[in-house]
């Protein structure tokens, strides 16, 4: 079993999604990474209230953090224990997967942009990052010119079978 979300989406809970990154980004490659959360963390993310649409991730200190994501304080939380929604939080990856991360990002010139955030069969959150490039404006409206045109051939496909 080597994606969760793609054998069993009743174990794969999604906490938060960019789905602006897909838009903006050419997405070359995917990697998996954990999150050090606190608690109410934790709480917040399970309600599903999580954004992280202008969200990133870098490295600081020879360690790679997410920046900007927000994660809203737990209402039932006790006075005093809740979190601050958008401090930076910790991404942990093996060290291999770190530095092939920062050497991607340094070198060539590429983005680290979390794509999501959920948790996986063990209830464990995670963060899937995307290794990308910027799409220019052009090819933002060629994504959008192929997506049309594949709505447009599946409309007549399905009406020439009422057709017949």
């Amino acid at each position: 079993m080597s994606n969760p979300k793609e054998h069993d989406p009743e174990r794969y809970k999604l906490a938060a999604q960019n789905r602006k990154a897909r838009h903006d980004y050419l997405i070359e490659q995917t990697l998996e990474a954990g999150i050090e959360l606190k608690g109410t963390e934790v709480k917040a993310l399970r309600a599903g209230k999580a954004q992280i649409t202008e969200s990133y991730a870098t490295e600081k200190g020879r360690e790679l953090f997410l920046f900007n994501a927000h994660i809203p304080e737990y209402g039932l939380a006790a006075k005093g224990q809740s979190h601050e929604p958008r401090r930076p939080r910790k991404l942990l990856l093996h060290r291999n997967e770190l530095n092939k991360l920062i050497g991607a990002v340094t070198k060539d010139g590429m983005t680290a942009v979390p794509l999501d955030i959920h948790f996986n069969a063990r209830g464990r959150a995670k963060v899937t990052l995307g290794l990308a490039k910027g799409k220019k404006k052009a090819d933002k409206r060629e994504a959008i010119k192929a997506r049309e045109w594949e709505r447009e051939k599946a409309r007549v496909m399905k009406n020439k079978g009422r057709d017949e």
